[in-house]
């Protein structure tokens, strides 16, 4: 989820009940050892704004904890909001990817790091070449901001787009008046078609996904607060009704509980708050040095240390880069006087950071300090509506860079840096590479002496409707298919022992064709633990042979962390498994007969995915896997 800060209205812990600006002081609220710890032991910082809308609960952060880190909310199943916005990376993306800039050329004055999303696809979720990245996720054109102690800001995202009123994202109407910029920004990157989505990926297919899926379940090393919550509410429907009291999935509802868990994301135990509360030694002498330096050199008037937020909130045009490049919060307003203004992040954790300023442009402390004093050989600035106070900032020795950057490395809180509570998190799907399938190489050159290349980002978790394999660098226009075998490649080729259907790769010309095989990893396909071995062959007279072929992947299937699911049946998709009406359903469809041609919008049931629909094998499986019963309740 990048480029995003946050907002909110008021809770304060108090022997495990809070007082909630905007409701009556002292009203009980229930709330779990979880919720009163994440609250405890706040220094200087005022209360956390909470709006009366969304009022704090136990539960409702736990939920927004698990949609926080679920890599199943995006449609590419390996992008959740905590992998752009990692705590122990001070709240940003701990990885480094570059944008090339409104030149589209890589390594000019003009790159971006940004943060990597999904690879482009289209509405069929078909992976589609992109004019910049092609096959390669697409990057943000801003880098991540920081999700820790965002819940103090007004409004959210670089140019504060994310606002205080808080509206429902499928009917508009608004939820919170004020006090909802938390909200507003947790519903921006879900559907967005670069950081998370599929093209035309909308919210109704969310809910229906998030009513199948088990919560959480491509993340291991899975924190304990979210563990009891999943044993004792093992489905999404299940934990939005603890949450919310029915088990009704909405986006407004998704935004409130992410919004909750992130209002509960606040870093006050850092030295420089000791240092604040009366301990002296907390702050070596060289880090008091520095505070005094930083307050001499102008840096405390945009990174206020007026309760300890080390911001003010504002937005300013620094004069980093061209306007013309980004007019920043004038893209938002429509006012000119605007142009090139971003928003001034707080510094709590910025040393734990990789990148620094809206579009990532320095790596290190010094240099962003070595920008702003003018020195000999830092980047130039641009003064098109810079701010006047650029113009006060006075030349800063390096005796001073250093005691300075020793200040801001205080405002490390060592529970972010060690990803402690609240500030844990899961193990990723993308963390772990032995789950991964793996490129082998292998292949034949076909047009233009190109080897097609096969794409298996996807996770091959048993349980994924959503798994897909893709085809890059082929013929465009030409036919495709993809193969699987147990036994590996023998001279860069399989020996397939299963095909799928032929696809026509669209694109036109030599290594532009681009296919998409989806494929439903249900327990009837695949078994945990089970190697397959898979290729694409293509037909292309270049080739030797007249077939060119892809390079060879490895798939290991695995369990998800709540378990392989068995076959479950709901095939109406009603939410209700194993029920008289699915049976009814599965018949109605298959009474229908086949579309001619295959694939033409009506319902073909190929029920056991065998590439052969209608067949009398198709009733028989249905049968079989009704006959069953339910895996779990």
């Amino acid at each position: 989820m990048a480029h995003k800060n946050a907002g909110g209205t008021g809770v304060r812990a108090r022997m495990g009940s809070f007082a909630v600006a905007g409701m009556a002081v002292g009203v009980p609220v229930v709330v779990g050892a979880g919720l009163t710890a994440a609250y405890l032991a706040y220094a200087a910082l005022p209360p956390v704004p909470v709006p009366a809308q969304n009022p704090m609960s136990e539960a409702k952060r736990v939920l927004g904890k698990m949609l926080f880190w679920d890599e199943q909310m995006s449609t590419s199943n390996v992008v959740s909001c905590g992998t752009c916005h990692v705590p122990a990376n001070g709240g940003a993306d701990n990885r480094l990817a570059r944008h090339p800039g409104d030149d589209n050329v890589l390594n000019t004055a003009d790159d971006i790091q940004g943060s990597p999303g999904v690879i482009k696809s289209d509405t069929a979720n078909n992976f589609v070449r992109d004019a910049v990245f092609g096959l390669a996720p697409q990057l943000t054109d801003r880098s991540a901001n920081s999700m820790i102690n965002a819940a103090y800001a007004p409004n959210l995202f670089w140019d504060g787009r994310a606002t205080s009123e808080f509206r429902d994202p499928e009917t508009n109407a608004v939820v919170i008046p004020a006090g909802g910029a938390l909200e507003s920004q947790a519903v921006g990157p879900i559907l967005n078609d670069v950081e998370m989505a599929h093209a035309g990926f909308s919210w109704s297919e969310l809910r229906e996904k998030l009513a199948r899926v088990d919560p959480l379940a491509l993340s291991t090393n899975v924190p304990a607060d979210v563990q009891a919550a999943r044993q004792q509410f093992k489905t999404y429907p299940a934990l939005f009704a603890a949450a919310f009291g029915d088990s009704q999935i909405t986006a407004a509802r998704i935004g409130m509980a992410i919004a909750t868990y992130q209002r509960t994301l606040i870093s006050n135990q850092s030295p420089f708050d000791s240092f604040r509360a009366g301990n002296v030694n907390a702050l070596t002498p060289q880090q008091q040095q520095g505070l005094t330096q930083f307050q001499q050199h102008q840096c405390s008037q945009c990174h206020s240390l007026t309760n300890d937020m080390t911001t003010d909130h504002s937005f300013r045009n620094i004069g980093l880069r061209p306007v013309a490049e980004d007019n920043g919060r004038q893209a938002i307003t429509g006012n000119v006087a605007d142009r090139g203004k971003f928003k001034v992040p707080n510094l709590r954790n910025v040393a734990l950071k990789r990148t620094f300023m809206h579009n990532g442009q320095f790596t290190t402390l010094p240099q962003v300090l070595a920008w702003y004093a003018r020195a000999g050989g830092a980047p130039p600035q641009f003064p098109d509506n810079q701010d006047p106070l650029m113009n006060q900032v006075v030349p800063l020795p390096p005796g001073d860079s250093q005691v300075i950057t020793a200040f801001l490395q205080s405002l490390t809180d060592p529970r972010v840096a060690n990803s402690q509570f609240p500030f844990d998190r899961p193990l990723l799907f993308v963390d772990r590479p032995t789950d991964r399938s793996t490129i082998l190489g292998g292949g034949v050159a076909g047009s233009g002496a190109i080897t097609p290349a096969i794409l298996v980002q996807a996770p091959t978790m048993v349980g994924n409707l959503e798994y897909r394999i893709g085809l890059f660098n082929a013929r465009g226009g030409a036919q495709a298919r993809l193969g699987l075998s147990r036994t590996g490649p023998v001279n860069g080729r399989i020996n397939p022992e299963r095909w799928f259907s032929f696809t026509t790769t669209n694109g036109t010309g030599n290594g532009n064709g681009v296919a998409t095989q989806h494929w439903t990893l249900t327990t009837d396909e695949v078994q945990p633990g089970e190697v397959l071995f898979a290729q694409w062959f293509v037909t292309d007279a270049a080739a030797a042979g007249g077939q060119a072929l892809s390079s060879v992947a490895q798939l290991r299937f695995f369990c998800g962390s709540m378990g392989c699911p068995c076959d479950d049946i709901d095939f109406n998709n009603d939410g209700a498994r194993y029920d008289p009406t699915d049976i009814d359903a599965f018949l109605s469809v298959f009474s229908e007969g086949p579309c001619l041609p295959v694939g033409a919008g009506c319902n073909d049931v190929d029920f056991n995915n065998d590439g052969s629909q209608f067949d009398p094998a198709d009733i028989d499986t249905f049968l079989r896997v009704f006959s069953e019963g339910p895996c779990r309740e």
